[in-house]
C-alpha cells in the first residue's frame, strides 16, 4: 500500500550547523517525486529523515494521518536502494532479495512466490544462483531494487542509486526504475544530482538549495517556467543576458547592451520600464537573425543531431547556441546577428530571485 507523505516544518542540526531551516513538502500516494540539488543541498539528509536514519530536530513527517518522527526505521514499511547497491556479498541474488521477507517472518510457500515474481520482473530470474562478485553493476542494482520492492513497502527511498553506472546503462536502469515504479504503484522518492535523469524520470520534482526547497513542479514546467535564476540554470543549460525592462507601444520590451529591444510577451506587466533585469535564453531558444547583437562564431562542436555553437558578442559575452544539423552549418570566425524566441525565454530581477514573468495561466 502507498501513501501520502507531509513534512511540516522540518528541522536538522548537526551541532551547530543548519542543514534544513524550515522545510515543507507534501508528496502524493503513488508518486514518483525526485530531491534535485547539488552536494550538500540537504536532499539525502532529508531523505535519512523520512526513513528514520537522521534524526529530527524540529518539525512533523507523516505517513497518510501517522506521525512517524518517533517510530523506529524497521517498523516504518520502507525499501531502500543506496548508492553502494549494499548486497550481501556472501549471498546469491535469490537470498540477497528473500533476506527482507525472512526478517518479516514471511514463510513458504509465499516466500518464494514472491522472491520468484519479483526476479522476473526485473529480468534478472537467470541470475538467481548467480553471487554478486560475478554481476556487473547493472545487475546488482536490479538485485538491490527487488530486494526493497519485494517487502511490499508503503515508501520506495532511492539515494543516487545509479550513479556508480556507466552512461548508456544509467539510461537503461531509469527507465526500468520508472517501469517497475508504475507498475507497483509505491510512493518514491528519489534523489539525485542529476538534472537529465530527474526530468526523465519525475512525476514532480523539488529543487533544493542549502536546505531550502527552490521550486516544485512537473519536469516541464520546471524547465520552461522556472521560479529564480537558480532553478534556470541548474536545470538545464542557459544563457544569462543583462538587460533593461523597456515599454514599446504599450508592451513590455527587454533592451540590451547594444540597444536591440524585445518584445516579451509573458514579461508581468506591473515591471517598470528602467528595472535591470536578467534574460535567460536556452541554447535551443537562440537563432541567427537579420537584427539583435552581432556575434562571431569561435567554437562549434557536434553532438550528432545537434551542432553546437559559441559566439563572442560585442560586448566580450560568450553564448552557446544548438541548432539541428539539418539547418544551415556555419563555420568558426562567421559573423551572425542573435535572435531568440521571445516567446520561451525567461525574465528575473537583477538578483535572480523572482520570476518576472506571467505564470502559465498569464496571470501576473
Amino acid at each position: 500500500m502507498s501513501v501520502n507523505i507531509q513534512i511540516k516544518h522540518a528541522l536538522k542540526r548537526f551541532d551547530d550547523n543548519v542543514v534544513i531551516p524550515d522545510l515543507s513538502l507534501e508528496i502524493k500516494e503513488g508518486e514518483f517525486f525526485t530531491l534535485l540539488g547539488a552536494s550538500g543541498c540537504g536532499k539525502t539528509t532529508l531523505l535519512r529523515m523520512i526513513a528514520g536514519f537522521n534524526s529530527i530536530e524540529g518539525g512533523d513527517f507523516y505517513f497518510n494521518d501517522k506521525r512517524i518522527n518517533d517510530i523506529e526505521p524497521y517498523k516504518r514499511n520502507i525499501g531502500m536502494v543506496f548508492q553502494n547497491y549494499a548486497i550481501f556479498p556472501h549471498m546469491n541474488t535469490w537470498k540477497n532479495v528473500a533476506f527482507g521477507l525472512k526478517q518479516k517472518k514471511v514463510k513458504d510457500p509465499e516466500l518464494t512466490k514472491r522472491v520468484d515474481e519479483i526476479l522476473d520482473v526485473v529480468q534478472i530470474s537467470e541470475l538467481r544462483d548467480r553471487m554478486p562478485k560475478n554481476m556487473s553493476g547493472g545487475q546488482q542494482q536490479r538485485i538491490a531494487l527487488a530486494r526493497a520492492i519485494v517487502i511490499q513497502p508503503d515508501v520506495l527511498l532511492m539515494d543516487e542509486p545509479l550513479s556508480n553506472l556507466d552512461a548508456k546503462l544509467r539510461v537503461e536502469m531509469r527507465a526500468a526504475i520508472k517501469h517497475i515504479q508504475n507498475e507497483f504503484k509505491i510512493t518514491t522518492i528519489y534523489v539525485t544530482h542529476d538534472q537529465e535523469e530527474a526530468l526523465a524520470i519525475s512525476d514532480r520534482i523539488a529543487v533544493m538549495r542549502g536546505g531550502v526547497i527552490q521550486q516544485v513542479g512537473g519536469p516541464v514546467d520546471i524547465y520552461q517556467h522556472p521560479a529564480n535564476l537558480f532553478v534556470a540554470t541548474f536545470i538545464g543549460q542557459s544563457n544569462i543576458l543583462d538587460g533593461t525592462v523597456a515599454d514599446r507601444g504599450g508592451a513590455k520590451c527587454v533592451q540590451l547592451f547594444d540597444g536591440s529591444l524585445y518584445e516579451i510577451p509573458r514579461l508581468r506587466q506591473d515591471a517598470p520600464a528602467g528595472t535591470a533585469v536578467k534574460l535567460c535564453v536556452r541554447p535551443n531558444e537562440f537563432d541567427f537573425a537579420k537584427e539583435g547583437p552581432e556575434a562571431e562564431l569561435v567554437e562549434r562542436v557536434f553532438f550528432g543531431v545537434d551542432m553546437q555553437y559559441t559566439a563572442r558578442m560585442k560586448n566580450g559575452q560568450e553564448v552557446i547556441i544548438t541548432r539541428d544539423i539539418h539547418q544551415q552549418i556555419l563555420e568558426v570566425g562567421d559573423q551572425v546577428r542573435l535572435g531568440f524566441n521571445t516567446q520561451v525565454v525567461n525574465v528575473f530581477d537583477a538578483g535572480g530571485e523572482h520570476s518576472l514573468m506571467k505564470d502559465v495561466t498569464g496571470h501576473e
